[in-house]
Formats: C-alpha cells, structure tokens, sequence
C-alpha cells in the first residue's frame, strides 16, 4: 500500500514542506488596549481619512448585487488604472491586495533552493512567500536605515532568481532613488525578477523616485505593484494590482484564484481611483504632518528615520531619555496610543508610529514631550 505521507511514511498525519516550518506567521499591529474605550491607533499605516466617499459609494450601490460571480477578469478596474497612469492593459494583473500578487509571483517563479535577495529588515511578506515555495532566503543588511542597493547587487549569484525592492520600505519609510535602482535591475541575470513593491509611493516626495511603471513596461523582468489599501483608504477590501510583462501576467493568471477580487471591491477601487481630489488632500496632509512629527519628535530627542511614506519610524536603540523599545511602547500604551513596535522584524528597540489626523498626531507629540521627563 502507498505511504499516506511520502515524506515520512511512518506518520500519521500529513506534514508540511520543511521550509514552511520555518515562517512565523504574521502578526498584525494592535487594535485595542485593555480599558481604553476609543484607543488611537497608529499601528498599521493605515489612511486616516478613510476612503473617498465616491468609494464608500460605489460599494453600497455594488451590495445590492452579492449573489452575483464578480468580473474575473476585473475588465472595468484594469481599464481604470491603464487610464489613469497611462499604462497597456494586457500588462496589468489584479489581485486581493497586492499581498496576493506577491504570493503568485512567488510560487510562479521560485523552485526550492532558488535565492531571494531583500533587505534584512524589510516588508515580512517577502520572507513567507519565498519559504512557502521552498526559496533561500539572503536578506542584506541596511545602509543608514535605507536598503543598501551595492550590498544588494553583490549579494547576486547565478541561483538569484528574485529581489523583493519595497520603496518607500516598510518598516524604515526610506526610498532609493532611480539610478540606485536602475544598477541594482543590470546586474541581475535574465530570468531573475526584480519586484518594486510601490505600496507608499502615492506619499513619496523625493525628485529622482524612480518611475517603476516605465521600468516595468520596459523589462519583462520588473513587476511593479500597488495597493489601494493605503492612500486609498481600502484596506478591508483587500485590492492590489501590478504592472508586469507578458510572461509574468500570463503565469499569475493561470493560477490566480477565478474570482480574486470581490465585485464590490472593484467598483470601489474604480472609484476612488477616480477621486484625484480626495487623493490629494492625503497625500497634503501626510505631507505636512511627516514633516512636523520628523521635527518635533526629533526635537524632543528621540531619533526619527527620515521618510517618504505614510508613517515614522523612530530609532530607541540609544536608550533616548531612558526609553528603548518596550518601554517607550508601554509609555504610549498608557496615553492610549497604539503604535507598532519592530521586535517581529529583527528591531525591538524601534517604533513605526502612522501619520493619523491632527488631534491623534497632537496625542502622540504631547506624549513624547512628557517622556523627556525620562523613563520610569
């Protein structure tokens, strides 16, 4: 009789591949805090304006319809984003946030023993999808709190089949700029893929930002990928797209679940892509708001991470007024704010805090200016 398991045939249940053992799953930033009814939550970079409400919208009308298979194709949303940033259709994928698009490029692409460059401290998605397919991870340690693009490039060997690039990245909110990127893209070899995971890029600032939908439309080996979870305001929706080259779209879409994308989610999207006003006003606030918490809470002596994204991450390595990691975390806790503190990510000393509305940045300032006083 053949073996239940091929693995290990005297086993009674089924185990995994070993390379998935190694992943911790991932965990969320907080929700809540124990005895504070309306805590202020500044954990997950999400938008504090919320969605546009021509999306809001635009998914109430949509509800009507839930009996209804969704476009499996997402036809009108693809058509959508080729028109707003001038893009071929053929070239762009959909997917359940762009989380998905990063787990089918993954198990299209990576066989086990293939190599996966990425910074040391970056995004955790890029270490789960490159073990759940059996994938060597070679993560490079930052430069300054910023991806080192040379120590990336050196880190390439012929067994180097993916780069997973987050700019802004996410935990730190540095960005590199596009000749940086555009070296780390030549020294790859010809069937490596070099992912540009442009989730923050709506809030970037910075003048050489490398334009990753020219890249991608040029190289078959760049996938781009955005996300309507962020400045969009859509995270519970879970809609994500990436502009690709032929073969990689047409690999994704053989193994992409038919109906990814709920219908009600596409016509949102649709509409908050259209809502440039709504985008914009974001976009102003994160602006402004990144720049005066940069000052202020540098100014307090707590050292902040220069950013292009949604949030700041600050740096409590050096023990600031007596406050590392933990400490500063359960100080915030007490003020009943919620921030993200990195221990998951290989940083437990430092803490990523979202740019939320005035009064929840107001809080969060006026909590670091009493942690002056010294820790506790």
């Amino acid at each position: 009789m053949k073996p239940l398991n091929q693995r290990d045939s005297t086993a009674l249940v089924p185990s995994p591949r070993p390379s998935i053992l190694k992943i911790a799953p991932y965990v969320g930033g907080k929700s809540g805090i124990e005895g504070h009814a309306n805590p202020i939550k500044l954990s997950s970079n999400e938008t504090p304006f919320g969605p546009s409400p021509a999306a809001v919208a635009a998914y109430r009308e949509a509800s009507a319809g839930l009996e209804r298979y969704p476009d499996g194709h997402a036809t009108r949303l693809k058509q959508a984003i080729a028109t707003r940033y001038g893009l071929d259709e053929a070239r762009i994928v959909v997917g359940a946030g762009s989380d998905e698009i990063l787990q089918l490029v993954a198990h299209a692409f990576l066989e086990p023993g293939d190599e996966v460059i990425f910074s040391a401290h970056t995004f955790l998605i890029y270490r789960i999808v490159s073990l759940a397919n059996g994938a060597v991870l070679c993560p490079v340690p930052e430069k300054d709190w910023c991806a080192d693009i040379e120590a990336m490039i050196g880190a390439i060997t012929p067994r180097t089949r993916m780069v997973f690039l987050a700019n802004p990245d996410n935990p730190t909110g540095t960005a590199v700029g596009a000749e940086a990127v555009a070296r780390l893209h030549a020294a790859l070899p010809g069937n490596a893929i070099l992912i540009l995971d442009g989730a923050y890029a709506e809030y970037v600032t910075r003048p050489d930002y490398p334009d990753a939908f020219a890249l991608a439309s040029a190289h078959e080996n760049i996938v781009a990928t955005r996300t309507f979870s962020k400045v969009h305001g859509l995270a519970t929706l879970r809609v994500g797209w990436a502009l690709a080259g032929a073969v990689v779209c047409d690999a994704i879409n053989r193994i992409r679940g038919p109906f990814n994308v709920p219908g009600p989610a596409q016509v949102a999207a649709i509409a908050a892509l259209s809502d440039r006003a709504f985008e914009a006003q974001a976009v102003a606030h994160n602006t402004a708001w990144r720049t005066q918490m940069t000052d202020a809470l540098s100014g307090f002596g707590f050292p902040v991470i220069p950013s292009e994204a949604n949030f700041v991450m600050l740096d409590l390595s050096g023990r600031p007024h007596g406050f590392d990691g933990a400490a500063a975390e359960q100080a915030l806790l007490a003020w009943g704010i919620i921030v993200r503190r990195l221990a998951g990510q290989g940083l437990p000393d430092a803490l990523r805090i979202s740019i939320g509305l005035e009064p929840a940045n107001q809080a969060v300032l006026e909590a670091f200016k009493a942690m002056q006083g010294g820790a506790r």
